[in-house]
């Protein structure tokens, strides 16, 4: 398989300047993969200029119709090129082939659907008191900066890029180090699609020189990161020199809620994967699980079944459900909590170990017994680990719940309509599934509240974080 290595700028591949390169290292094999160039500030100085060029020679005044085509375009790109995106991305981060199989698709959909919303999408006319004719306009801010992360590399890529060029944007994107392969390929098949050079750009690089570069850069108009909390605040503070506009979506510590009224063979059964899948590296994981006293032992039996059932292994195989993590600085990150955790006592129902000597692999792990004041109970731990515990009240439930900094996403299970509503208008979380362990959903808005971040991806909402709105006044 040919990777694409180098920087996507001005629609063309090339070479870094310096010559530096970035090796990446199959997680699932230990084995060295390939070698990516890893841009300089200049590069990215370049990628601005080339894009704000592109944006004001044309992509920003396009008919809407013409963007309409060429994103639709693009989406059909990418599904004609599905198996080497998905095999690409498989290799670089260990994500499992059926997984990465799903993940393209999505992005692919994604592109469909902004590709749908640009002849939808305008401003509105509005009644104003002394007279005349008022109306808004949205209007495009010109280059954005997207940042995006390791986890989930491809999709996020196409949920920062395709509303920010259905508004009539141009974009630099910014990879993660480890993860950049998908990222360039998405650039190369999206310009073969029909996007003018320089509309969007990928730069791969270090991720806190390069990023610091896109954020600070002035014809930079909107920055729009994934990412821990701790770099989104570095982002925030930077962004705030010259009021660039921000989206951020951050860290999430998320609770899935049981009632005693649950169906509880679907709710333990799904439990696992809602914090377990992409081997815990996400910021959806409902790694605090709050399950009612009359039916904890019962729901704790089921989900340490269900966890021992799930397929830990080669991210090639199909039947993968878990593969290895992305690489062996974050296991020992999570091995340091598994750490602490047994220190401090806690119960281990279930992991904890590595489950073979090669790749970054690591059990599912299922902690009991954990304190409140515990880090695996308290902190993002961005790995398969999961904490169980029982409640009797359900305002004291709802007071531990939201004592975390974070408030991206959850699940609360209750066959009582009345008590799900109640619960999910006082859980502070952006995101919310009831008698569910969905997150996302390409016509609904994504992000957090809290420490999790601020504006959203996906659905409308993301469309209109892309746009200045104007306002103009005609008189009578």
């Amino acid at each position: 398989m040919n990777f694409p290595t180098q920087l996507f700028i001005d629609g063309a591949f090339r070479d870094s300047q310096s010559g530096r390169r970035t090796k990446l290292i199959n997680p699932a094999t230990e084995a060295a993969l390939c070698d990516v160039a890893a841009a300089e500030v200049a590069e990215v100085n370049a990628a601005v200029e080339s894009a704000h060029r592109a944006w004001e020679s044309g992509w920003r005044d396009l008919a809407p119709g013409k963007r309409t085509t060429i994103l639709f375009q693009v989406a059909r790109k990418l599904r004609e090129h599905l198996e080497e995106i998905a095999q690409l991305e498989m290799l670089q981060i260990g994500k499992p082939i059926s997984d990465a199989r799903d993940e393209i698709g999505l992005g692919a959909r994604v592109f469909e659907y902004y590709a749908g919303a640009i002849s939808r999408f305008g401003g509105e006319t509005l009644p104003v008191a002394r007279g005349g004719f008022d109306f808004t306009l949205r209007q495009p801010m010109g280059v954005v900066a997207a940042i995006v992360p390791w986890n989930f590399p491809f999709p996020i890529a196409c949920w920062k890029a395709a509303p920010a060029l259905a508004a009539g944007n141009c974009v630099v994107l910014k990879p993660a180090s480890l993860s950049p392969l998908t990222a360039l390929k998405l650039g190369e098949l999206a310009h073969a699609a029909g996007l003018p050079p320089g509309v969007l750009q990928v730069v791969p690089g270090p991720g806190r020189a390069i990023g610091e570069a896109l954020i600070t850069h002035p014809q930079i108009r909107k920055v729009s990161l994934t990412g821990s909390t701790e770099v989104g605040r570095r982002a925030m503070e930077l962004a705030a020199r010259d009021f660039k506009r921000v989206s951020l979506e951050l860290g999430g510590k998320s609770p899935n809620i049981v009632f005693a009224d649950a169906d509880l063979d679907q709710a333990a059964a799904t439990a696992p994967m809602s914090v377990f899948a992409n081997t815990g590296q996400d910021c959806c994981a409902r790694s605090r699980v709050f399950i009612e006293r009359s039916i904890y032992d019962k729901f704790v039996e089921r989900f340490v079944a269900a966890t021992k059932k799930l397929v830990v292994g080669d991210p090639a195989r199909s039947e993968t459900q878990l593969g290895p993590m992305v690489s062996a600085g974050q296991r020992a990150s999570v091995e340091e909590f598994i750490a602490d955790a047994r220190t401090r006592g806690s119960k281990f129902a279930c992991g904890g170990g590595r489950p073979q000597p090669q790749g970054f692999y690591l059990e599912p792990t299922v902690l009991l017994d954990v304190g409140q004041t515990d880090r695996c109970w308290r902190e993002e731990i961005f790995g398969p680990v999961v904490c169980l515990t029982p409640f009797d009240d359900e305002a004291a439930m709802l007071q531990e719940v939201n004592a975390s900094p974070y408030g991206l996403s959850g699940s609360i299970w209750t066959n009582d309509l009345r008590r799900a509503l109640r619960v999910a208008r006082r859980v502070e979380s952006g995101v919310l599934s009831i008698n569910s362990h969905s997150s996302v959903h390409v016509e609904a808005p994504f992000g957090g509240f809290k420490q999790s971040g601020l504006g959203r991806d996906l659905g409308m909402a993301a469309m209109e974080g892309y746009t200045e709105l104007k306002n103009i006044y005609v008189a009578d």
